[in-house]
């Protein structure tokens, strides 16, 4: 198997940011320049021996570090840069998504992650100083994906699972369920105006924007495909943004294994045959926005019967 340095480069960077540690501390404890770290995460050349130390210092296999086989990525950090750095050379991507999909979001939805993001962090977390510092890194690299996004525009099919707007409609955009009222509110208007610029989205049908809106059941975990002269890539991640976020839990992997990429794309496949699509999928979501406001009328109506309309 012949080792593509510039993606190895790109891995070591994605491992690097989510280490904590800056390039010069990196290069320090290497015992090289900081210059020579920057070339290797640009894919020039590196002994064996210093990917090795490196694979240790960032707590990676190097087996994962070199793309031989699966790589598994614990980190929400190294996880959407890896998304960013394929992204980049993405000819068509695919996002099975829950009922958020972040390159399609509003800007709106991209401002109120940071907040949301930060509030997913438990206030007793041992770690929680890195962990907010982790959200930050997350949302530098999140603004770079949605301006890179919009620079190349590559075609995009999104798969969505309706099974999954319900909950998002009638919980809104939270980090964690301990809000108030009031805040609870705010976040249930944001989670409508999310689902009704989707509604707009599959309505407008534009050239090179496919969105499928899926009544049936899909994998608990979101995965995207992407299509790329250099090799096609799949991943699989844990990681969510949008209703009861996750940035900390779980492993994501990355695979080009020609098996992995035929089996989800006949999930794909499936789903885009039976998923409604264009007016019929706005008018679903429509349905489905008119349905929550009618509950949360009835709720603020009747409080004591609140436990009984979310059951």
């Amino acid at each position: 198997m012949a080792l593509q340095y510039d993606e190895i480069g790109q891995r070591l960077r994605a491992f690097r940011l989510a280490s904590g540690l800056s390039a010069d501390e990196v290069a320090d404890r290497l015992g090289i320049s900081r210059t020579a770290l920057y070339r290797f995460e640009k894919g020039e050349l590196a002994k064996i021996e210093t990917l090795e130390r490196l694979s240790e210092l960032l707590n990676v296999s190097l087996p994962t570090l070199l793309g031989v086989g699966i790589e598994y990525i614990p980190s929400a950090v190294a996880y959407f840069e890896r998304i960013r750095q394929l992204e980049e050379t993405a000819e068509h991507i695919v996002v099975l998504s829950g009922p958020i999909s972040f390159l399609l979001g509003s800007n709106n939805f991209e401002m109120a992650l940071d907040q949301v993001l930060r509030e997913s962090i438990p206030d007793d977390l041992s770690n929680r100083a890195k962990a907010l510092a982790d959200v930050e890194k997350i949302m530098e690299i999140l603004h770079e994906r949605k301006r890179a996004y919009h620079e190349r525009k590559p075609p995009i099919v999104n798969l969505i699972s309706a099974m999954q707007i319900e909950p998002f409609l009638n919980n809104g955009l939270i980090g964690r369920v301990t809000l108030t009222e009031r805040q609870k509110a705010v976040r249930r208007d944001m989670a409508r105006a999310e689902v009704e610029h989707f509604a707009s989205i599959a309505e407008e049908e534009s050239i090179g924007v496919q969105v499928g809106l899926v009544t049936d059941s899909l994998p608990h975990m979101g995965f995207h495909i992407f299509r790329r002269r250099s090799g096609d890539v799949l991943t699989i991640s844990p990681f969510r943004l949008g209703e009861r976020p996750n940035i900390r839990v779980g492993v994501a992997v990355v695979s080009s294994a020609p098996d992995a990429l035929s089996l989800h794309e006949d999930v794909v496949k499936e789903a885009w045959y039976t998923a409604i699509k264009g007016r019929e999928a706005a008018a679903y979501l429509r349905e489905l926005l008119a349905k929550a406001e009618a509950n949360q009328r009835a709720a603020n109506s009747y409080p004591s019967l609140a436990p009984a309309i979310y059951s």
